[in-house]
Formats: C-alpha cells, structure tokens, sequence
C-alpha cells in the first residue's frame, strides 16, 4: 500500500470506544488525534430522526434530555473506509457518523479554535448579504 504524499486529515488509521471512559478516540492519518465523549456524539448523530430532513426539524431539535441509555455505547460499526456505526443502549443505530464529520467536529481547543475563526467570516458574509438585499 502506497501512503499519500500528504496524509489525509479524514482517513482514520485507528478507532478505540473506551465504553469504560464513555470516550471514542480516533488517531488521523495526518497525526492528529480526537476525542469525542459519548454524550456529545450522541447530540451529533446525523440521522434522518435526529437532525430532521426535508426541512422537518429532528427529534434533537426539540432539546431533549439524554438519558444514560441514550448516551451508552453498546457497539460500534465499521461502514466501509468512511464512516462509524454506533449502536446506543436505547436502541438507536441509524447514524452514520463519517470520519468528514468526526474530524470537522474535533472538540480539541485546536480545531474549536479553527471552528470559532471560521465563524465570525460566515456572519460578516450573513450580515453584508442582509444589508445589500433589495
């Protein structure tokens, strides 16, 4: 197998749930490394029933609290090259979290600082389209 000149960002090289921890660790081919807690990648799911579709709102848009079942990983899916699979206490494992997705959403102060620069852009952006609209 021949590596990339560059290492990919979104290619994961290893994937460990620490059920114990309540932790998904991912190691990047590019080095870097994530840490999601299991609570808060349960408020990531991308599902359809969880993020809404069709312009319907999801089930997390109502705010939910989540319970300890919601948030206890019983098992985890490898989907092809791209994406994870988790499969949570109360039942719920419709969500394809794509390695895209888990990278982007990195809680490090690292990229929650990449995230926050790219923030205030998107808004000026938002804000001068406002102000010029006929």
């Amino acid at each position: 197998m021949t590596l990339p000149a560059t290492p990919s960002p979104t290619v994961a090289t290893r994937i460990h749930a620490d059920r114990e921890g309540r932790t998904l660790r991912v190691e990047w081919q590019d080095g870097h490394v994530t840490v999601h807690d299991f609570t808060a990648l349960r408020w990531l799911c991308p599902c359809a029933y969880c993020q809404g579709e069709a312009g319907m709102p999801g089930w997390l848009d109502t705010a939910p609290t989540l319970t300890p079942e919601q948030t206890r990983l019983v098992d985890i899916a490898l989907v092809g090259n791209y994406a994870v699979a988790p499969s949570w206490g109360d039942g719920h494992h419709t969500g394809y979290y794509t390695f895209a997705l888990l990278r982007d959403r990195c809680p490090c102060a690292e990229c929650s600082a990449r995230r926050s620069s790219r923030e205030p852009a998107m808004t000026q952006e938002a804000r001068h389209a406002k102000e010029h609209q006929p």
